[in-house]
Formats: structure tokens, C-alpha cells, sequence
């Protein structure tokens, strides 16, 4: 298969090189758990929030609605509430099982936060502290547990991705664009998780965003697939093996005798109506 970096969409903003992604590295001293813990996290601050704010477009995507949210004291200070009482918490004195919610929730809505904070805006790689232009905010320190400063990099990619070693949490963890997979409208738990990663799997897997056929021997493929390809065996043939495996009927038909060619898209506008 030929692979070729594919750029400009009208309104995309198109990343074409793999190495662009930050790699998973663990951070010393958050691989602890209790196993003996039967303690719960309450996520219900953020359902509620996601229940009143997460709608899907004609095309299945969800999209949150910033504009709506900023015009809601009250939900704001949810907001602001639910993350002061994640960030109060020790996650290391939970089981594994409720810290895997404890930290995509605590992205998702910290990124929902970052994204208010500046809001409007037509990107969250407008959002960024540092001199150089549209880098985006996920290297920035944005929470603090036990102490330590954390980015949403430190989450994702020094937590999350190496403690977990689920190439489903990148359907997990949204980062406010429309290209992302879903902000999904259920907060995840300890008991959901499992459920909702696969429901994330499914659903990006089998909208455009995700898979797109542009003719038999010509598909658009996520960039995700290229930036994180060490998540998904590092080859083209792992890939596509693991598209087959969340595709519908149809889809994963056509994949299996896909031998064409690959280009990669990502869409960094903003995930709102």
C-alpha cells in the first residue's frame, strides 16, 4: 500500500507527520493502586454537564456546545466544582479500575475548562501559552493532583497510555475537535469503562472521521492512525487489522480486501454546533 501525507482541507487543519505526536512515557510514581478499595468517585457534576451540553450533528458526531456553556453561571461553576473536587482526591488510594475514569474524565473536562477559558475561538490549538503559535494547550499545566502539576500531555501520554497500554484510550480522551473521537455523552466509571471504550472504538471506526472510502482503491484514514501508529502494531497492516475489528459488516468487507492507498486527515476545528 502506498501511504501519502495529505494536506488541506477547507476548514481542517491537516497534521502529515507521525512524529508530531508525543510518544507514551511514564511518569514515576502513579503506578499505585488499592485493589482492596471499594471507595467510588462521583462523576455525576460531569454527567449532568454532559447530559445539558453534548448533542450529536447530522453525521453522528458529538459535538459540545461551548457557546451555551459560557452563558451559564451555574454550569460553570459545576464545572469548576467537579474538577476542585478531582483534583482534591488521591487516586492512587483507588482501584485501577475507578483511576482509568478518574483520568479521562479529568482530561475530557479539563479540556472542556481550557477551551471556556478562551472561548470563542475556532481551534483549541489557538489556546496555548508558550511563543509559538497554534501549539495548542496540552503541554501546559492545567491541573494539579497529590501536589504535581499536571498537562493534559502528562495525562494522556504519561499516564493514561503507558500505565493502561489500551489503544482505546484514544477513543476515550477527546481534545475538542470536530476530527476527535466522540466526547461521549457518558461519564465513564469503573463498571462503564470497558463498555464505553468500545462504544468509542465503534463509533469513530465507523463515521468518516474515522474511516473513509474515497474509491476501491483510495481510503482517508484518521491521523491518529499515523501519529499514535506504535499503539497500533506499528504497521499498515495492523492498522487496518484493527479497523476491521470495530468495523461494521460492510466496512470491514471492503477493508479486508482493501491494497490501495492511504492518505490521513485530521479536522482541528473546534467541536461545537
Amino acid at each position: 500500500m502506498t501511504i501519502r501525507k495529505w494536506m488541506g482541507l477547507t476548514g481542517a487543519v491537516v497534521l502529515a507527520i507521525a512524529c508530531g505526536a508525543p510518544e507514551s512515557s511514564e511518569i514515576a510514581g502513579w503506578d499505585v493502586s488499592d485493589e482492596t478499595s471499594t471507595e467510588r468517585i462521583d462523576h455525576g457534576p460531569w454527567q449532568e454537564i454532559l447530559d445539558g451540553y453534548v448533542t450529536a450533528d447530522g453525521s453522528g458526531v458529538n459535538l459540545f456546545d461551548y457557546a451555551a456553556f459560557s452563558g451559564s453561571s451555574g454550569d460553570g461553576a459545576k464545572l469548576a466544582g467537579y474538577l476542585e473536587y478531582l483534583q482534591g482526591l488521591d487516586p492512587l488510594a483507588y482501584s485501577r479500575a475507578e483511576q482509568m475514569a478518574y483520568w479521562i474524565n479529568l482530561y475530557n473536562a479539563l479540556t472542556v475548562q481550557v477551551v471556556l477559558s478562551e472561548y470563542p475561538v475556532d481551534s483549541i490549538k489557538e489556546i496555548h501559552e508558550g511563543v509559538i503559535p497554534n501549539t495548542g494547550p496540552w503541554q501546559d499545566p492545567h491541573a494539579q493532583v497529590n501536589g504535581r502539576d499536571l498537562s493534559l500531555d502528562d495525562i494522556e501520554h504519561g499516564i493514561l497510555r503507558p500505565l493502561w497500554r489500551d489503544r482505546r484510550i484514544h477513543y476515550a480522551v477527546n481534545c475538542a475537535a470536530y476530527g476527535c473521537p466522540h466526547l461521549l455523552a457518558t461519564a465513564f466509571t469503573a463498571a462503564n469503562t470497558e463498555e464505553l471504550l468500545e462504544q468509542g472504538a465503534r463509533d469513530y471506526v465507523n463515521n468518516p472521521r474515522g474511516v473513509d472510502f474515497v474509491d476501491e482503491d483510495f481510503i482517508v484514514i484518521s491521523s491518529i492512525y499515523q501519529w499514535y501508529t506504535e499503539d497500533f502494531g506499528n504497521t499498515e497492516e495492523s492498522v487496518l487489522a484493527h479497523l476491521i475489528d470495530y468495523a461494521d459488516e460492510d466496512l470491514a468487507a471492503r477493508l479486508r480486501g482493501f491494497d490501495g492507498s492511504i492518505d490521513y486527515e485530521y479536522d482541528w476545528s473546534l467541536n461545537e454546533p
